[in-house]
């Protein structure tokens, strides 16, 4: 709650864990206000929000803890105006990344964590994808609330939902439903992308912001066969377990498919002339072109599991 006595403890918990070795910022939510003022939060973690740049991104958070932009005050909207302003005329900028806790728009069916006033989540969208369009540059969007994970694009500019790291999430587990945490790359946008992505703002360039979703893992299983036929197709998966929770892994969460030096991890058509078994994760199926065994694995935040599977070139025999 945001009472003076639960921040404190909050606080206490982030300095024990994280000390001064990695810098960090707290973006409030509506949680934070909870039995309590803005101000209790403030008095722990200082402003409710904040601008700072980071290799070539400016960072921009705001406080939507009253579920609405208007209700952190006025000053912010105009701050958020200003500081893109600025961020298309800097040559040292080459994108925005704006972070809240609501988002614009609740991905579930539900449509009950999102701003709750629909002209504040248009005005933000239209603000970050005139941005894009008419600089070139990156602009993207964390918000969180809603109790799942998702991504998605709206006018070029991508969109992460980051889910819950410890309360029970909001939506199925093959949805996003599930718990952990996100680590987001971003690179530099040099000046030839931006050109680009003016010339060519259809394409939705620039490509400049990357996310893992990491799921809390107490068991992680790799489904798959031990053997094949050369020629032959089939399905290979794998799930996460959290407790009584089984998450598929697949879209939002993010695993690492891997493979022996023979494995191709990626479209069949890409294959050469060692790979004897090509792997598409983005639809799980496995084919077998030549005889020869294959290791397949994957790895979901640090767990890994991995199979061997033997591809004959006639029939399997049965095992003995």
């Amino acid at each position: 709650s945001g009472s003076p006595a639960d921040l404190a403890f909050a606080r206490q918990v982030l300095d024990e864990e994280l000390g001064s070795t990695l810098p960090w910022y707290y973006v409030p939510g509506n949680h934070e206000v909870m039995g309590g003022k803005i101000d209790n939060f403030i008095s722990q973690f200082g402003p409710a929000r904040r601008t700072f740049d980071h290799e070539g991104t400016r960072f921009v958070t705001l406080d939507t803890s009253s579920l609405s932009l208007r209700g952190g005050g006025l000053d912010q909207i105009k701050e958020l105006r200003s500081q893109m302003d600025a961020a298309a005329k800097d040559r040292s900028v080459g994108s925005v990344m704006l972070i809240e806790h609501v988002p614009p728009r609740d991905p579930t069916v539900q449509k009950g964590s999102q701003l709750s006033d629909r002209k504040e989540a248009a005005l933000v969208e239209q603000w970050l994808a005139d941005f894009r369009r008419t600089t070139g540059k990156g602009a993207a969007l964390v918000g969180s609330h809603v109790g799942v994970f998702h991504a998605s694009h709206v006018d070029g500019v991508p969109y992460l939902v980051n889910g819950n790291s410890g309360k029970a999430p909001a939506g199925p587990a093959d949805e996003g439903g599930f718990t952990g945490w996100s680590l987001i790359g971003a690179d530099r946008v040099t000046p030839g992308e931006q050109a680009t992505a003016r010339r060519q703002p259809w394409r939705g360039g620039p490509d400049w912001v990357s996310v893992q979703t990491r799921a809390h893992v107490d068991e992680l299983a790799l489904d798959a066969p031990s053997a094949l036929v050369a020629g032959e197709r089939t399905k290979v998966s794998a799930r996460v377990t959290q407790g009584a929770r089984t998450v598929p892994v697949a879209f939002p969460l993010s695993a690492d498919w891997t493979g022996s030096p023979n494995v191709r991890i990626g479209a069949a058509d890409g294959a050469r002339r060692h790979h004897i078994a090509t792997l598409d994760p983005a639809t799980g199926t496995l084919t077998a072109l030549r005889p020869g065994a294959v290791t397949l694995a994957v790895t979901v935040n640090g767990e890994t599991r991995q199979v061997r599977i033997r591809i004959a070139a006639g029939a399997v025999a049965p095992a003995a």
